[in-house]
């Protein structure tokens, strides 16, 4: 199992190239970079020129928001940079954000999305023959590319183009990327062994037959939530982290799915409300240490890489797991990826 850590969407772009530079060292697989207060694929460049080895993944960058085009052109550049080492992730977003923040209009977003990575693959296969690989659907036409335009390069024919991973919470999306992408990267409230086996598997599944793919073609990767230190200090400060990212998770919509598997749909409104009226003084006397535990396993770093590997070995093919707030525990961190590889 691959193992990948994201990084805090506030980092100053001054502190992306140390930050991921430890990222390798401590033996991650990949880096995730979001797409939240900087332009994700800025933060990915830096990443790419601050190392040698890791893959480093947009997890996500907004398609919506973005001519499908511009995106390749993008994509293309970092991939060439790196040797291959960068990995497109596209999300969706809802729609709120896409009219009300971005400006940018909506319109049916799984049908949107299967048509939009069709275009970066037209595009993608453009750059590397020379010649148009035209796309005409519903949503995206792409039907001209002038030479001047083209970066294809003759002696350019090692890198390969970059996998494409969608994000996905909804089935709908999750059954376009079993259909169009290389890889599906299950959002954090939809990690769960039972949201594994019982939602995502059997959607990416059903996308794959519809496009006479092998399912084992869309790799998933879980954002599992787990609370890890350690001591048990470490698993309390990281308790008490998680419960202030557990209301601005839980509150959305979309994301509520979890909370009515674990018994916990009573939480919904009250959530709902809380985030609301910007009334987040009240969130320990909703979100307990019961509630945590039901949504997110703790264990110290020891015993970590048995937990990752009972709950979801054999469901995903990578996880996320934080690099550690305090360096010194990186070496921890490396013992338990190197133990959870043992394990597969």
């Amino acid at each position: 199992m691959k193992v990948f850590t994201g990084a805090d969407p506030r980092m100053g772009l001054g502190d992306v190239a140390a930050y991921a530079r430890r990222v390798e060292a401590a033996g991650y697989d990949g880096m995730h970079v979001s797409e939240t207060v900087h332009d994700p694929f800025l933060l990915a460049l830096i990443a790419l020129q601050s190392t040698s080895r890791i893959v480093v993944r947009t997890s996500v960058a907004l398609a919506f928001v973005r001519s499908p085009l511009l995106t390749a052109y993008t994509a293309w550049d970092l991939a060439r940079t790196s040797g291959g080492r960068f990995h497109l992730g596209l999300g969706s977003q809802i729609r709120q954000n896409i009219e009300q923040r971005y400006a940018m209009p909506w319109g049916p977003p799984a049908a949107r999305m299967a048509e939009y990575v069709r275009v970066v693959r037209a595009a993608f296969e453009t750059f590397r023959t020379g010649e148009l690989t035209p796309f005409e659907g519903e949503h995206y036409r792409f039907t001209r590319m002038q030479p001047y335009f083209n970066p294809h390069q003759a002696a350019d024919g090692e890198t390969p183009s970059p996998p494409i991973y969608l994000g996905g919470v909804g089935r709908r999306m999750c059954t376009v990327a079993g259909e169009v992408a290389d890889g599906l990267i299950a959002h954090p409230t939809g990690s769960s062994p039972q949201s594994l086996a019982q939602d995502i598997r059997p959607a990416v599944a059903e996308g794959a037959a519809s496009a006479g793919r092998d399912p084992a073609d869309c790799d998933i990767v879980a954002g599992f939530q787990v609370i890890a230190g350690a001591t048990e200090a470490d698993l309390d400060a990281e308790r008490e982290r998680q419960r202030r990212q557990f209301a601005f998770l839980y509150s959305t919509p979309e994301y509520r799915r979890e909370l009515e598997r674990c018994g916990l749909g009573e939480l919904r409104e009250p959530l709902a409300r809380m985030v609301r009226a910007n009334d987040w003084g009240r969130l320990p006397d909703l979100v307990t240490d019961e509630v945590l535990s039901a949504l997110s396993p703790s264990a110290r770093y020891e015993a970590l890489p048995e937990l990752i590997h009972d709950r979801i070995g054999g469901l995903a093919d990578a996880v996320t797991l934080a690099l550690p707030a305090d360096p010194a525990h990186d070496v921890e961190i490396a013992r338990v990826m190197r133990r959870l590889r043992d394990l597969d």
